[in-house]
Order: structure tokens, then C-alpha cells, then sequence
């Protein structure tokens, strides 16, 4: 994942920062509790794709 694209990838939910986790492919948005899925290295940036995170997760 560039960082670059990261430091201008705003959760388009809430606008609030994300975060990247490797392990898991995602972009991670802790005030929405959403994680967006990352295809190819390309982020999939779609609420109906979101994953909710679960309270162990956030």
C-alpha cells in the first residue's frame, strides 16, 4: 500500500483517518468501526463492501 495514498484516503462514511492493516488487507476507520477491503492494492472505498469490526477489534 503506497503511503502516499494513505495520507489522503479519508473514510468516506464519517471522513475520519484510516488505518492500514497489513495482516488483514484492510483499511480500518475506528470512528465508523468499519474496515474496507483492499483488492489488488487497490482500496475498495464502498460502504456495502465495509466490514463491520467486531468490539475486540477496535
Amino acid at each position: 500500500m503506497d503511503h502516499r495514498l494513505l495520507e489522503i484516503l479519508v473514510c468516506p462514511v464519517c471522513k475520519g483517518t484510516l488505518d492500514y492493516r497489513k495482516a488483514a488487507l484492510e483499511l480500518v476507520c475506528l470512528g465508523c468501526k468499519l474496515a474496507f477491503p483492499l483488492k489488488d492494492d487497490i482500496p475498495v472505498m464502498l460502504e456495502e463492501t465495509a466490514r463491520k469490526l467486531k468490539a475486540d477489534e477496535v
